[in-house]
C-alpha cells in the first residue's frame, strides 16, 4: 500500500524565497543550466552569459541528502535563468568514505570550480580541510560551530558559510507526547562519530533530563549495524525511539522502522524524509526548502557577494509530518494532521 504521508505546515518564520541559483548531474557527470536573457539582477555585477561551475559533494546516498541535492540543483537552475548566466553542476557522492570526501574536494579545487557545496557535516568538514581557497556553501550541517566550520553563525571569516538544519528537539518531544502519551523512556540510535548527531543527542538528553524522563542509547559505526542496534535498544524496554539527523542511521531508517513497528513502538526522527522512510512523525525541516535556501546562498556568492557578508542561516520553515501507514500499523490517531 502506498504511503499516506501528510504534512501540515507550521511556518515558524518568514517563508523562504526559493529563487536560487544548475541542472542535475549523476556521479561523474555534469550538465549546464540553460542561459536566459539578462534580468534586473544584472546590477549585481554578473556578466550576462558568464559560465560558472558548482561542485556538489554529497556525503552519502540516502533519502534526505538526495532530496537536498535535487533541490539545490533545481534552485541553481532557477537562479541561473533569472540572472542570465549559466551554471554547470558536477555532482560527486563520497559513499560515506572520509578519504573519498577529501579526494573529491581536492579534485574540485584543482578543477577550479567556483563554489563547492558539501551536503552533510562530514562532507563540509572534509571540504573545509581540503579546499581552503574555494568558496564553500554547506548544506545540512546541524551545528556548524561544533563542527569547527565557523566561529559563530554571524561570523564567517573564512571561505565557508551555509545553511544549518538545526533541530528544536522540544517541539518533537511535545508532538510525541501528543500522539503517543505516556512515554517514559526513549531509545536513541546514532553514530557517535557524527558531530551533527552528538549535538542533537545532547540537546535531547538535556530536555529529557529536565522533564524527568529516561533514555537508553545504542551507537553504531555503519549502516549495517543499525538493525541490530534497533533490536538492542528495543530490548532495553524503551517506549519510543528518537533518531537525530544521523546520516548513518538515515541510510538504514526503513530497517530500523520495521523493527520498531514490529515491537509496537513509534519512531520520532528529526527529518521529514525519515518519516517517509517509516518513522511515525516529526516536527522537521523540509529538505526541499533547505536545498532551495542553499542554492539561493550559492547564487549570491556567484554573483559577487563575499563569504564574509553571508552569515550562516537556519532553515526558516518547518512542518509537522506524519506517516499514515506507520500510524495505522501502530494504531495511532494522526487525523489532526491529515488533510
Amino acid at each position: 500500500m502506498k504511503n499516506r504521508i501528510c504534512a501540515a505546515l507550521l511556518t515558524l518564520a518568514l517563508c523562504l524565497s526559493l529563487a536560487g541559483c544548475a541542472g542535475g548531474a549523476s556521479s561523474g557527470m555534469s550538465v549546464s543550466s540553460p542561459a536566459a536573457e539578462p534580468s534586473s539582477g544584472a546590477d549585481s555585477g554578473v556578466q550576462a552569459g558568464k559560465a560558472y561551475t558548482v561542485g556538489i559533494l554529497q556525503q552519502m546516498e540516502h533519502t534526505s541528502l538526495d532530496e537536498i541535492r535535487e533541490a539545490v540543483e533545481a534552485g541553481l537552475a532557477r537562479g541561473a535563468a533569472a540572472g542570465g548566466y549559466t551554471v554547470e553542476v558536477v555532482y560527486k557522492n563520497a559513499q560515506g568514505d572520509p578519504t573519498a570526501i577529501r579526494t573529491i574536494a581536492e579534485q574540485f579545487a584543482a578543477q577550479g570550480v567556483d563554489v563547492i557545496v558539501p551536503i552533510a557535516t562530514g562532507a563540509a568538514q572534509g571540504a573545509a580541510a581540503a579546499a581552503q581557497d574555494v568558496p564553500i556553501v554547506f548544506s545540512a550541517v546541524a551545528d556548524p560551530v561544533a563542527a569547527g566550520l565557523v566561529d559563530a553563525f554571524d561570523r564567517t571569516t573564512g571561505n565557508i558559510t551555509g545553511v544549518s538544519n538545526g533541530i528544536d528537539v522540544a517541539k518533537i518531544f511535545a508532538l510525541a507526547d501528543e500522539l503517543t502519551p505516556g512515554i517514559g523512556t526513549y531509545g536513541f540510535v546514532y553514530n557517535e562519530g557524527e558531530v551533527n548527531s552528538q549535538s542533537i543527542i545532547e540537546k535531547a538528553k538535556a530536555y529529557l533530563d529536565a522533564q524527568g524522563l529516561a533514555y537508553e542509547e545504542v551507537t553504531v559505526a555503519s549502516s549495517g549495524e543499525v538493525q541490530q542496534a534497533a533490536r538492542g535498544v528495543i530490548a532495553k524496554g524503551v517506549d519510543a525511539l528518537f533518531i537525530p539527523n544521523d546520516n548513518t542511521v538515515a541510510s538504514a531508517l526503513p530497517v530500523l522502522a520495521q523493527e520498531a513497528i514490529a515491537a509496537g513502538l513509534p519512531v520520532y526522527p528529526t527529518a521529514d524524509s525519515m518519516v517517509r522512510d517509516g518513522g511515525l512523525a516529526t516536527v522537521g525541516i523540509n529538505y526541499t526548502v533547505l536545498g532551495g535556501q542553499t542554492a539561493d546562498m550559492v547564487c549570491r556568492v556567484l554573483e559577487g557577494t563575499p563569504i564574509a557578508d553571508i552569515p550562516v542561516e537556519l532553515v526558516n520553515e518547518s512542518s509537522v509530518v506524519v506517516n499514515g501507514d506507520t500510524a495505522a500499523a501502530l494504531g495511532v490517531d494522526v487525523s489532526r494532521y491529515v488533510q
